[in-house]
């Protein structure tokens, strides 16, 4: 699909992701014990036959940048590139992005340099496999200029997201930015009966837009003041009289907004029978190519979890757990409903010899309880360490972990020492 470019945006400081958005930007955290929240969109791209495509990136964006460049490469003959384009100070403009249309004004130049006459906005921290080539034939079939992805949501969860009304073409007639409830009357639109039934009959935008290119350039042009899509752009497409369509998606979608949220998603896909399936023919998720050796197990119990390559654990049991690359995790440890992201690179034996109770050696150490928590890449914990999440906790920030949620988030490269409680 040439005449189309695929920008996925980077986002910005993503405070509610913290303290995992301490050191990388959003899109560069981990996943899946062994992918990162950008390949998502990006694999999306390449199995929808889409291989033009941009990350915008500006905050914290040194290991995101990294990450592509060592992950994404064509043939050399081939017209597809997966750039970056970070922000810059330039004569037309000396501040760093204000907001998500704000960074596509900014780098518009850049997709100028292509023939493509559509221009596919993505968001670089949303876990779903979606074929954006329906997207596109649905935009196509609709005569737009500017297309829509929205999600059924239920009048609960419709409070947190901006609602679109539609008429019976399925074309967009009116949008309310994160209503509340007693604000959703009349803003219901059509949906199949099955929907109904689940209550799910508001339309949530799931900020992924496609635009004609000309269509994008005046709209992002003509209202200067304008700096995100969701709150004002796409409200000002509406009210202009646009001719924007729906393109009404049923499938797994979530955003990875907050720790919670991330924790939860994580987890599911440890399950038998996720919405997110990793294993689905022909959806696979393309991520670096690391060459690790196989894990290793020494008489460990595992149970509804995910384990990466890399690994060596000796650990009693791990349930309900996401492991991620070159975890390493002492004998009689237990791992329960848990996320750890593993290690960049493995201790060495000299390391591993010297055992400073004050400075653990990478990974988990012995005799250990981790429960409803995240563990950060390169994290140390010591032996004895006993950590148990839940709702009996109250949010607080430390040196080396944080709370949030009831959820206990020990930071990268934080240090957790011997016979800790938390």
């Amino acid at each position: 699909m040439n005449s189309i470019i695929a920008v996925i945006l980077g986002g910005g400081a993503g405070t509610r992701l913290y303290p995992l958005t301490k050191n990388r930007s959003k899109p560069a955290v981990p996943v899946g014990g062994k992918y990162r929240l950008v390949d998502i969109p990006i694999s999306n791209c390449l199995h929808s036959d889409i291989r033009q495509i941009y990350v915008l990136t500006q905050f914290n964006s040194a290991s995101l940048n990294q990450h592509i460049k060592n992950t994404y490469h064509f043939d050399a003959f081939a017209r597809g590139f997966v750039d970056i384009l970070a922000a810059e100070q330039t004569p037309s403009s000396h501040q760093w992005f204000q907001g998500t249309a704000d960074a596509v004004r900014q780098t518009f130049r850049y997709l100028q340099n292509h023939k493509a006459d559509r221009i596919l906005i993505l968001s670089g921290d949303q876990l779903y496999q979606m074929d954006y080539r329906s997207m596109m034939d649905n935009h196509e079939d609709h005569n737009a200029e500017l297309t829509i992805g929205t999600i059924p949501v239920t009048a609960q969860d419709a409070t947190g997201f901006g609602i679109l009304k539609t008429d019976r073409d399925g074309m967009i007639t009116s949008f309310i930015e994160k209503p509340t409830l007693d604000q959703l009357e009349g803003w219901e639109s059509e949906v199949s009966d099955e929907l109904k039934a689940q209550g799910k009959v508001y339309l949530a935008s799931m900020g992924i837009y496609v635009f004609n290119k000309d269509t994008l350039w005046h709209l992002i042009n003509d209202n200067p003041e304008s700096v995100d899509f969701g709150k004002e752009v796409i409200p000002k497409a509406i009210s202009s009289k646009l001719k924007v369509a729906s393109y009404k998606y049923t499938g797994y979608w979530t955003d990875i907004g907050t720790i919670a949220s991330f924790y939860d998603a994580n987890l599911e896909l440890a399950d038998a029978l996720p919405q997110f399936d990793l294993y689905a023919q022909g959806k696979r998720i393309f991520t670096r190519p690391r060459l690790l050796p196989p894990t290793k197990l020494f008489g460990t119990s595992v149970d509804r979890s995910l384990i990466a390559e890399g690994c060596i654990i000796e650990a009693d049991s791990i349930f309900h757990s996401i492991v991620g690359i070159r975890a390493r995790i002492g004998d009689g440890t237990v791992i329960s409903e848990s996320i750890v992201m593993g290690n960049d690179f493995y201790s060495t034996l000299e390391e591993l010899q010297q055992g400073n109770p004050d400075f653990p050696n990478r990974g988990i150490g012995s005799h250990c309880h981790i429960e409803r928590a995240i563990i950060d890449k390169n994290a140390r914990i010591g032996n004895n360490v006993k950590i148990t999440g839940g709702p009996h906790l109250t949010d607080t920030s430390n040196e080396n972990y944080t709370i949030v949620d009831g959820i206990v988030v020990v930071e990268k490269n934080g240090v957790i020492k011997d016979g800790t409680v938390i």
